[in-house]
Formats: C-alpha cells, structure tokens, sequence
C-alpha cells in the first residue's frame, strides 16, 4: 500500500474523530445555555442545539475533505509524520477556532437574555400619582 494512501487513511479517521469529539462536547455542554436563553424552553433548545452540531459538522467535515489532497508523494515514514503533523495541526486549529466561535455566540446570545430579563420590571404598574405640592 502507498505510504500517501496511509498518511490519508489515518489524518481522517484523527479528523473525523476529533471533529466528533468537540462536536458531542458543545453538544451537551452548549444545551446549557440554549435552555437558559431559550428560559427553559427545553423542546426549543434540543432543536437548535441539534441545528448547531449539524452545521459545525458540515463545516468541519467539508474542511476536512477539502483539506485532504496534497501534491507531494509520502516516501517513507518520517514524510508521514510531517505531512499528518501539519494537517493534523491545520484540523486542530479550525476545531479550536469553530468552538471559540460558538462559545462566543452562544454567550452573546445569554448574555442579550440576561439583559432583556433585566429590563422588565418586578411588577407591573398599578396606577398612576400626582405629584404634590411643596409647600
């Protein structure tokens, strides 16, 4: 078997299996805050934390394919290395940076629900006052 067809075998099983790893760990961890968001609206929040892990793995796993090919040939061992080292290292930082987004999103998002519970008032007004005269 040519050493280039090893080098693509193992980046995608590493790419897909990382890709589901962070995938799964937003997922349950990013429900959190979609139901706090949502205010406990837990149907809601399945739907869209469901939404957000089909889109990150769209992006991930297109990134992925399209970052397969390479021009070189692998001709011993040592350019296995390298080459996985470098995809490898490319897929980490695109994982990295898909997931600070999110957080990042999905914080923005608690945060503007936070502030909007903020601004409703205790209790409704129950009328109305004149003011008094100073004397």
């Amino acid at each position: 078997m040519d050493r280039t067809v090893i080098a693509y075998v193992i980046y995608l099983l590493v790419s897909i299996g990382l890709t589901i790893w962070v995938a799964r760990t937003l997922s349950r961890n990013g429900r959190v805050f979609l139901a706090d968001v949502l205010h406990g609206n837990e149907k809601l929040a399945d739907a869209v934390n469901h939404l957000l892990v089909v889109g990150f793995y769209l992006v991930n796993l297109g990134f992925v394919a399209l970052y397969l090919s390479d021009d070189e040939t692998i001709t011993d061992a040592r350019g296995i290395f390298e080459g996985l080292s470098t995809k490898l290292g490319v897929v980490l930082l695109v994982l990295g940076v898909m997931h600070l987004a999110n957080v990042y999103v999905l914080n923005r998002i608690r945060r503007r629900g936070a502030m909007e519970r903020e601004q409703v008032p205790p209790v409704p007004p129950q009328g109305w006052v004149a003011p008094q005269a100073q004397a």
